[in-house]
C-alpha cells in the first residue's frame, strides 16, 4: 500500500548543501512563502535597513541599524522579502527586495499598466531590490544600491542586457540556522560590511569570502525573523 508522507522540514534544502532546521520557521517563511521578515546578524544582533526608507531613493544604499525607531518601524525599514527570481543552473536565485517604499502600480487601464501577476490578476507593487555594482568587490565599486530596476545607475545593471542578473543572489543556508546571501555575479564574494565591522551604521557591501564562521566579521550570516518575533532572542538589541 503507498502512503503519502509529509516531508520533514529538516530535510528540506533551499539554495544550499544544509539542511534547513525545523524549528527555524522564520527562514521556511522567508523562503518559501515570501513573508516579509527582519534579517538579523548572527553577531551583534543588528538588523539590515535601506539607509534611504523613501520610494524616490534609488541610490542609496544598506546598513546595519542597532535600533529599531519608530520611523522605521512606521515606514516597514526593518523588513525584507526574499523574492525567488528563477534558477541558475539546480540552484534557486532570490531577490531581496525592501518591504519600505513600495511603488503602487498605475490602474488598470491607464499607460504602463501591469497585466496583472498571481492567482489574483491584481497589479502587485514594485519593490526596491537590493543591487550589485558590475565591478564589486573591488575597493571603489563595492557598495550596494537599494533601487527598482530602471531606477538604479547604469552599473548597478546587468551587463549582457539583463537588468535583473545584478540583484540575484543564492541563498545558502548554513549549520546554525542562518542564512548567507552571494550574488551570481561574484560567486566568490558575500553581502558583508565595510572594513568587516559588524558595528552600528555599519555600510553594507560585497566582500570577498575568505572563510570563517558565523561569529567572525567576514562571513556574515543573517537569522531571518518574523514581525511577530522582534524580542525572540535579540529582544536587548530594541531596548
Amino acid at each position: 500500500m503507498y502512503t503519502q508522507e509529509r516531508t520533514a522540514m529538516a530535510n528540506l534544502v533551499v539554495g544550499g548543501p544544509v539542511a534547513v532546521n525545523s524549528y527555524d520557521n522564520a527562514i521556511v517563511a522567508a523562503l518559501v512563502e515570501n513573508r516579509p521578515v527582519m534579517l538579523v546578524h548572527a553577531f551583534n544582533g543588528g538588523y539590515l535597513r535601506p539607509a534611504e526608507l523613501a520610494a524616490s531613493s534609488h541610490d542609496k544604499g544598506v546598513k546595519l541599524a542597532t535600533a529599531l525607531d519608530p520611523a522605521t518601524k512606521d515606514a516597514q525599514g526593518h523588513l525584507w522579502h526574499i523574492t525567488p527570481g528563477g534558477f541558475f543552473g539546480q540552484r534557486p536565485l532570490y531577490f531581496i527586495e525592501s518591504a519600505a517604499g513600495p511603488v503602487a502600480p498605475p490602474p488598470a487601464g491607464t499607460a504602463g499598466a501591469d497585466a496583472g501577476r498571481g492567482d489574483d490578476g491584481t497589479p502587485k507593487p514594485q519593490r526596491r531590490r537590493i543591487t550589485v555594482h558590475q565591478d564589486a568587490p573591488q575597493s571603489t565599486a563595492d557598495t550596494l544600491q537599494v533601487g527598482l530596476p530602471a531606477k538604479v545607475a547604469d552599473k548597478w545593471r546587468g551587463k549582457n542586457g539583463a537588468t535583473e542578473d545584478t540583484q540575484l543572489w543564492v541563498v545558502t543556508v548554513t549549520p546554525w540556522g542562518g542564512i548567507t546571501f552571494v550574488p551570481i555575479t561574484h560567486p566568490d564574494a558575500i553581502l558583508g560590511f565595510k572594513d568587516h565591522a559588524v558595528a552600528k551604521d555599519s555600510e553594507a557591501r560585497l566582500t570577498y569570502n575568505w572563510g570563517g564562521d558565523f561569529t567572525g566579521t567576514v562571513i556574515n550570516t543573517f537569522y531571518p525573523r518574523l514581525p511577530n518575533e522582534w524580542d525572540v532572542p535579540y529582544h536587548h538589541v530594541f531596548t
